[in-house]
């Protein structure tokens, strides 16, 4: 089913380094005649360290957990053939002339953004810059975060020699090579979807240079070989390092498993990323006004989409409670939620006061005063609050998309961790009144092996691998009902968040 030619030997495996916002892991992936088979082997907490009033990755401890994930990898008896590595969008490493790290990475959610756009707008209109990079004005983009730095006279910024999206900056870890893959750089705010190229307009008013970064790679392109130091450390030996759709929802979104072109996808996780995807970006007036934004696709595409807050604020919620001596598992969550009365009160999930609030629950409570409603009294009534909350604002988004491009959606996609939720995946057939079709949970790790396929010869392209993908009986299906409830209720949630 999936055109496959070097399969004879299933002791072939390539090896995905999947970093999340919140965990990372790394899975060995098996390409046969029954799909992708795929198993992890090593999976490790990633987190946010504050010092001094500012936030970064850790990427050195993130370097250690790949590396023993790599060691695993060697020792699982498969002939590892390949490895690929995506993450998070926007952030960034800098490096100095002599090849060393400058700084650990800034997260994205570090509050040095805050107001920074607006002095940027001073430098380049809002509206021209959407016009250019087709890219939603969100404070923590790359071109802003950079900016940000400017103004603070950051010492790394002005030393650096080159700029490494983090992606990049695992695969340069990996390889000794330094590119800047496609889909990764499309997140920036830094490229022009039309061209795929930097737009020399918007570097120029960020004060940056063309040479601060690296070659531009597609998908599948081989970067390099292991080097010495990390083939011997590893025992994989000198293996390819292929760059993936190094944006972590560009490999996810490469695995939906459609087999039309009408459909939606939402990967549900830490975010929400609700989208379409479309031969040219849709840059428009009405796409500008309604912040919807353009990235690349894993085959050179364009992904549509709208970034949504997700899970964050169930996690967030989840942290407070735990402080507390309260810890659910997910099957606790749901059926929590499912003994509490429906619709007694709705936020909206990206108010910018639940960003990276120290006390999730707290601003939902205060949202909900402040908008005349009845804030949640428990857990149970928090949980339904925010999964209600997320499926209309679903519904909304899924409207939008609907109006900006005239395209016919016909189905819903959820993949990622959120659509082994059940309760919210038949939430969301609910609310958006279509099909919803749930899994691969494991699509982000999927779309990074099959660009390592394609990488290696075995596949000829990751959308013929995608067909295949929807005759997983893994697969979920939920079908809307209770519309009259749900209409009412979308009602009430456009009149409460004033959206």
């Amino acid at each position: 089913p999936f055109n496959l030619r070097l399969i004879n030997n299933t002791k072939m495996a390539s090896v995905a380094i999947d970093l999340g916002a919140t965990s990372g892991r790394v899975v060995l992936g098996k390409y046969t005649e029954d799909g992708i088979q795929m198993s992890e082997i090593h999976r490790f907490q990633n987190n946010i360290i504050k010092v001094n009033g500012r936030s970064y990755w850790d990427l050195l401890g993130l370097w250690h957990e790949i590396l023993t994930g790599l060691r695993k990898a060697s020792a699982s008896g498969e002939k590892i053939e390949s490895a690929g590595v995506d993450t998070w969008g926007v952030d960034f490493v800098l490096l100095g002339r002599d090849g060393h790290f400058l700084s650990q990475p800034r997260s994205y959610r570090d509050s040095y953004t805050c107001g920074v756009p607006e002095k940027f707008f001073h430098k380049i209109p809002k509206e021209t810059l959407y016009k250019k990079t087709g890219i939603q004005i969100m404070d923590f983009n790359t071109v802003f975060q950079l900016y940000a730095m400017q103004q603070e006279g950051n010492s790394s910024l002005s030393a650096a020699d080159k700029l490494l999206f983090v992606p990049d900056a695992i695969t340069w870890m990996l390889s000794g090579n330094q590119v800047c893959e496609y889909t990764i750089l499309s997140t920036s705010a830094l490229m022009n979807p039309e061209t795929h190229d930097f737009d020399d307009d918007v570097l120029s008013a960020a004060g940056l240079s063309r040479d601060l970064f690296g070659k531009i790679v597609m998908p599948g392109e081989i970067v390099g070989m292991l080097t010495d130091e990390v083939a011997a450390e590893t025992g994989l030996g000198k293996i390819p390092v292929i760059a993936v759709a190094g944006h972590d929802t560009g490999s996810a979104v490469a695995a939906v498993p459609a087999t039309d072109d009408h459909f939606a996808y939402l990967s549900s996780g830490t975010w929400s990323l609700m989208g379409i995807e479309v031969p040219s970006p849709i840059v428009t007036e009405k796409s500008f006004e309604m912040n919807f934004t353009n990235e690349g696709g894993a085959e050179g595409n364009i992904r549509f989409l709208k970034n949504i807050t997700g899970m964050w604020l169930l996690e967030r919620c989840r942290a407070a409670w735990e402080k507390e001596g309260r810890k659910y598992t997910y099957p606790q969550i749901v059926s929590m939620m499912e003994g509490v009365e429906p619709f007694r009160c709705f936020i909206d999930p990206d108010n910018p006061a639940f960003a990276n609030p120290d006390d999730m629950p707290t601003e939902i409570r205060e949202y909900c005063s402040e908008h005349g409603e009845v804030p949640p009294s428990g857990d149970a009534e928090f949980i339904r609050c925010i999964f209600e909350s997320l499926a209309l604002k679903y519904r909304l988004v899924l409207k939008h998309l609907r109006e900006l491009s005239g395209k016919d959606i016909e189905r819903l996609h959820v993949i990622g961790g959120g659509s082994l939720n059940a309760a919210l995946d038949q939430m969301i057939a609910d609310s958006l009144g279509i099909p919803v079709i749930a899994g691969p949970a494991e699509a982000t790790t999927a779309g990074n092996l099959m660009a390592q396929f394609v990488g290696l010869g075995f596949a000829d392209s990751m959308s013929g691998m995608r067909k295949a993908l929807a005759s997983d009986s893994s697969l979920r299906r939920f079908g809307p009902v209770n519309k009259e409830i749900w209409d009412a209720a979308y009602q009430r949630f456009k009149d409460i968040t004033r959206l």
